[in-house]
C-alpha cells in the first residue's frame, strides 16, 4: 500500500508553439480543398431535385449499390465531409498538440510541424474528392447512367489515405 499521492495526469513534454508558414502548395491544396467541398455542396444541391426518391446508399467492395434509402441521406456526405474538413482545420493550427513518430526538439519542431500539418492538408482534400466521387456515382447509379462506383474506387481509396501519411512518415524520420 502506498501513501503518497497518485498524479492522474501524464507529463507532457515541452513543444514549441511554432506556426508554420504556409507554401504556395499549402495554399493551392487549401484552396481545392474549399473548392472541391463547395462543388460537392453544389452537386447534391442539384441532384437532389433531379433523384429519384429510392437512392443507393452504400456500395459492396465490387462496387455495386448493396444498400437504398431516401435521398434526402445523399445531404449526409456534405455535411459530414464539412464537419470533417473544419474540424481537420481547427486542429491543424495546434501542430505542437500532434503525436509525432519522433521526439520534438526546438530544432526539429518547425520541419516536424510543417510535415505534419501538410499531411491534415492532403488528407483533407482527400477525404472531399473521395466523398465527391461517392457522391457522383450515387447519383450516376440512381439515374441509371451507372451500375455502381466500380471496383476501382476501394484501391484508389486505400492508396489516397494511406499515400500522405507514407510520404509524412518518411519526411518526418529522414528530418529528425
Amino acid at each position: 500500500m502506498t501513501t503518497g499521492k497518485r498524479k492522474s495526469f501524464i507529463k507532457q513534454e515541452y513543444r514549441p508553439k511554432i506556426k508554420p508558414e504556409l507554401t504556395f502548395s499549402d495554399h493551392l491544396t487549401e484552396t481545392l480543398s474549399v473548392l472541391g467541398l463547395l462543388a460537392m455542396w453544389a452537386m447534391v444541391a442539384y441532384a437532389f431535385n433531379v433523384l429519384p426518391d429510392t437512392i443507393p446508399v452504400h456500395f459492396d467492395f465490387k462496387g455495386n449499390p448493396d444498400r437504398y434509402g431516401g435521398k434526402t441521406s445523399l445531404i449526409l456526405l456534405p455535411i459530414l465531409t464539412t464537419l470533417l474538413y473544419a474540424g481537420l482545420t481547427v486542429i491543424n493550427r495546434y501542430p505542437h498538440i500532434f503525436n509525432y513518430p519522433v521526439k520534438i526538439t526546438e530544432e526539429n519542431a518547425l520541419r516536424q510541424y510543417t510535415h505534419a500539418t501538410r499531411m491534415i492538408r492532403l488528407l483533407k482534400l482527400v477525404i472531399i474528392l473521395m466523398f465527391s466521387i461517392i457522391v457522383y456515382f450515387t447519383y450516376r447509379t440512381a439515374t441509371g447512367a451507372s451500375e455502381g462506383i466500380g471496383m476501382w474506387f476501394l484501391p484508389l481509396l486505400l492508396v489516397a489515405v494511406y499515400l500522405p501519411l507514407i510520404i509524412y512518415l518518411v519526411r518526418s524520420f529522414k528530418s529528425k
